[in-house]
């Protein structure tokens, strides 16, 4: 059975008691964690209600901007990303999802010197901590200049350089599941992965579009998942759609949405036939009632 998470991100505007409410009633078992809201209850408190549930986390976002993009120093950067360590640990969480920033006014070539500093310095500490180092890849047409790593490719021949067992891999299908080089390279990258965010689309990305719930876009989604699990892949998918689509159907819709594609794909890949998919329409937009 594939394992599905929800991220917080989908849910923005619940607090995590009533977002592990919902995820138990459609059978999630699974959350990412956004660390803004994580740090607007408490860790302490984070802990509490996921133990009390029985909810793990498949991942923690983010830490980075080790270029000094963000206004940060180096050294404020790999505070804060030890921190973020230290906090996926005492949440029980395995990946940290890792944004390596812009160049930050350096040359490309320094700038890539200082992530893979980083890195280097960060990973002793995450592999103590059970934590992996997920490096998440941007497509260039969805954060001009914002992204150091000019795609997939690039990010993972940067975790191969890095040979260590804590740094690997965050891919996020919305960006990468058009692209049919990326599609032919998802056995040889399986290995690394650390987690897998999904969200459907309707061809290249921009910085505009909007990440859809499965089965309403037109990305291959299903095949790729097909291709991970068949190359051994068995970490978390991360469903994590945004947008006015997600704002429709409310976020209990998705969250059904979800629960039956996760269902529909893990028969697929366990070789069963499916009898029906989750229809490509458009849902009316519900009342606010049933919205919030």
């Amino acid at each position: 059975m594939l394992h599905a998470s929800i991220s917080e991100i989908t849910t923005l505007r619940w607090e995590l008691c009533r977002e592990i409410e919902h995820l138990v009633r459609h059978g999630f078992d699974c959350i990412g964690l956004w660390r803004t809201k994580v740090s607007d209850l408490g860790t302490d408190e984070v802990r509490s209600l996921l133990r009390r549930s029985g909810i793990r986390v498949s991942s923690l976002q983010s830490a980075g901007g080790f270029t000094g993009g963000d206004g940060r120093s180096f050294r404020e950067s790999l505070a804060d990303a030890r921190e973020a360590i230290a906090e996926a640990a005492f949440l029980g969480c395995p990946t940290l999802v890792i944004h390596t920033g812009c160049r930050g006014g350096h040359t490309v070539g320094h700038a890539r010197r200082l992530v893979r500093e980083a890195l280097h310095a960060l990973a002793p500490l995450a592999g103590a901590e059970g934590v992996t180092l997920a490096l998440k890849p941007f497509h260039p047409a969805v954060a001009p200049g914002c992204g150091l790593l000019g795609g997939w490719a690039e990010t993972a021949a940067l975790v191969e350089e890095c040979d260590h067992p804590a740094v690997g891999l965050a891919l996020d299908c919305w960006q990468f599941a058009a692209d049919p080089a990326f599609r032919a390279a998802l056995p040889h990258l399986a290995p690394a992965l650390a987690v897998v965010q999904v969200a459907d689309g309707t061809g290249t990305p921009c910085a505009a579009g909007e990440r859809l719930p499965p089965g309403l876009g037109a990305l291959p989604l299903a095949d790729v998942v097909g291709t991970l699990v068949a190359a051994g892949y068995e970490g978390d998918l991360e469903f994590d759609p945004v947008g006015e689509t997600v704002e429709c159907l409310g976020y209990d819709g998705v969250l059904g949405r979800v629960r039956r594609v996760a269902d529909a794909w893990s028969l697929e890949a366990a070789g069963q036939r499916v009898v029906a998919r989750p229809a490509r329409i458009r849902a009316p937009c519900p009342t606010a009632a049933a919205v919030n």
